[in-house]
Order: structure tokens, then sequence, then C-alpha cells
């Protein structure tokens, strides 16, 4: 299983990103996505996930500035990030949880995103 992010950057405060998370590979069709992010000196954190049934969760410090959502056809996730903050800047991490009997989860290698003041 791979996933490949695609979509970090360097931005103005108050810009937008969007962040791509496509899934290579056999993983379980009832699975969820995620983004976590870490920045230096901190743990790394959930953004957001969504499930297969599209169930979102979302940290309290990006409601309403970000948006997760999937194409479970292409079996990608994006993350489309609004009104950035420096605060928001992170290595930005996909996740995959493939719920089964066990559960595995995968990681991506990890995109940058600089929000500039």
């Amino acid at each position: 299983v791979q996933l490949a992010e695609s979509g970090g950057g360097l931005v103005q405060a108050g810009g937008s990103l969007r962040l791509s998370c496509a899934v290579s590979g056999l993983i379980s069709r009832a699975n969820t996505m995620g983004w976590y992010r870490q920045a230096p000196g901190r743990q790394r954190e959930l953004v957001a996930s969504i499930t297969s049934g599209g169930r979102t969760n979302y940290a309290d410090d990006v409601k309403g500035r970000f948006a997760i959502s999937r194409d479970n056809a292409k079996n990608t996730a994006y993350l489309q990030m609004n009104s950035l903050k420096s605060e928001d800047s992170a290595v930005y991490y996909c996740h995959v949880l493939s719920w089964g009997d066990p559960d595995q989860d995968y990681w991506g290698q990890g995109t940058q995103v600089t929000v500039s003041s």
C-alpha cells in the first residue's frame, strides 16, 4: 500500500492550499482516511478524518477553515485549507486506517505546508 501526497507549499497568511492523498494497493473498502500534522517540537496531531461512509471529524482549531473530502472511486482524499494561519505551518501526513481483523494503518511520507505571516 502506498500513499502519495501532493499539494503542500508556501502560502501567505489568509491564503488557501489543497492537499491530495492518493492510495494505491489493497485496502479494505471500509476505512478512514485522514490528515495529521507535526510542527517542529510538537507531537503529531489529527487535523481531520473522513470515513468511507463520509463521516468527518475535525480538530477544533481548523473547524470552519478546513474541509476534508474523498473520492472512493479514486481512493483519494483531499484537504482544502482556507484562511491559513502561521500556526498551521507543519508537515502534513496522510493516514489510512483500513478496518479489518486486525485493523491496519498506513502513512504517507508527509508534505510541508508553510504559512508566512
